[in-house]
């Protein structure tokens, strides 16, 4: 994007521009201060509260956890929560915290978000891939890689997904792989790493539990952010960990009480101002995340729309390069174009100097090899008519290059 400034740019899955506040910052503090003193707490500590470095856990958990048990039926004591700096943080930390044997191996849907296949690479972890399909992710194929660790005298301590609209490949998991997702979990002694980054731009009356509100065995850990539903500048997660893990002393402690700890020794905490603006723009909407995020929600699935039917518009007609097909998410940021020829760095180039438009090669989400002639396309940055000409630009684009 640096190099082509001009080109429009189905590459980032940054939130809109439109969907950033343009309201003064400091009402959303006055307002969790206010919330602080409804609640007891004394005018001078609670302004104090937003100076010092605070505890690690964070200091908003409860205006969290009320909301997410509101919204979507996710029931959390504060202290099963940690406010994070963003959800990479937060994937980190979990991930430091669970694998404490080098037998254990990370499973995560295949493709899959770089955030969580990087975090396990610092860690020197072990990852499996599992095929991602139109329902979720490939349940036989999770359990046969349970079987495998265990004949490798190994174990699957974990499997990453996301199960709406997932990043890059824009699947959902159905209701029915949910539950049954969490039989297997519990049948196979694994957890679940549920990423919640892109479920509130479900459309409306589609909405899904997800995976912790269905959990009744403690087997997942909720990952979230703020990122999408208020801003990403403030750099404010969390996650929900209500398990007990194993302690040095044969003992063990909350799995949350671990994420402080670790935390201590890398962000220390989450800043107090940005937890306490993200807090009051919360209260500002009720304590709901829906209300939160409803005119976020509405913006991307307008964009969304607008991409699939430019696609339909521009490569679904007769006359365009045959083989190119592509998958129709219902909600998210992202859908995924299948090529007839391998999308790598160069085609990029050509598409970029040559028609104006980038979008991002599907390859390097994937851990064996598959994806190369697969693009994967975001709307969440651009606007109607960018998304429009942006395809325009695609269509010429492979209707030139490939058919030479």
């Amino acid at each position: 994007m640096g190099r082509f400034p001009e080109a429009i740019s189905f590459a980032p899955g940054a939130p809109h521009p439109d969907t950033l506040p343009d309201a003064d910052l400091q009402r959303y503090t006055d307002r969790y201060l206010a919330h602080l003193r409804e609640r007891g707490a004394d005018p001078e500590r609670a302004r104090r509260t937003l100076f010092e470095y605070g505890p690690s856990r964070g200091l908003v958990g409860d205006v969290v956890g009320e909301a997410l048990g509101r919204d979507h039926g996710i029931a959390c004591a504060p202290e099963d929560l940690v406010i994070t700096v963003g959800a990479q943080e937060a994937m980190l930390l979990v991930l430091r915290a669970l694998f404490a044997s080098p037998g254990q191996v990370l499973a995560v849907a295949n493709p899959c978000f770089v955030g969580i296949t990087g975090a396990a690479r610092l860690l020197d972890l072990d990852v499996v891939p599992v095929d991602e399909t139109d329902q979720g992710v490939d349940l036989d194929g999770l359990a046969r890689a349970c079987r495998a660790a265990r004949q490798a005298g190994r174990s699957v301590r974990a499997l990453y997904v996301a199960p709406d609209f997932s990043n890059p490949g824009g699947g959902r998991m159905s209701l029915d792989c949910r539950h049954r997702l969490l039989e297997l979990a519990e049948r196979e002694d694994f957890l679940v790493l549920e990423d919640n980054a892109y479920g509130f731009t479900a459309g409306a009356g589609t909405e899904l539990p997800p995976l912790k509100a269905l959990d009744t065995r403690r087997r997942v850990v909720h990952i979230g952010t703020f990122a999408k539903v208020a801003f990403p500048g403030a750099r404010v997660g969390y996650v929900v960990a209500d398990q007990r893990v194993a302690t040095g002393g044969g003992g063990t402690r909350p799995l949350a009480a671990e994420l402080a700890t670790l935390k201590t020794m890398v962000t220390v905490n989450t800043s107090p101002l940005a937890q306490a603006v993200i807090a009051g723009m919360l209260l500002e909407h009720g304590g709901s995340l829906v209300e939160l995020s409803r005119r976020k929600a509405e913006l991307y699935q307008r964009n969304l729309t607008a991409l699939t039917e430019a696609l339909d518009e521009q490569l679904g007609a007769a006359g365009a390069p045959p083989g190119i097909t592509w998958n129709r998410p219902e909600g998210g940021f992202f859908v995924r174009v299948q090529l007839p020829v391998r999308a790598d760095a160069h085609l990029l180039e050509v598409s970029a100097a040559k028609y104006g438009v980038l979008w991002t090669p599907m390859d390097q989400f994937y851990l064996d090899g598959a994806g190369d002639t697969q693009i994967r396309l975001s709307c969440s940055y651009l606007d109607r008519a960018g998304i429009e000409e942006g395809v325009r630009r695609l269509a010429a684009f492979l209707t030139k290059e490939i058919r030479s």
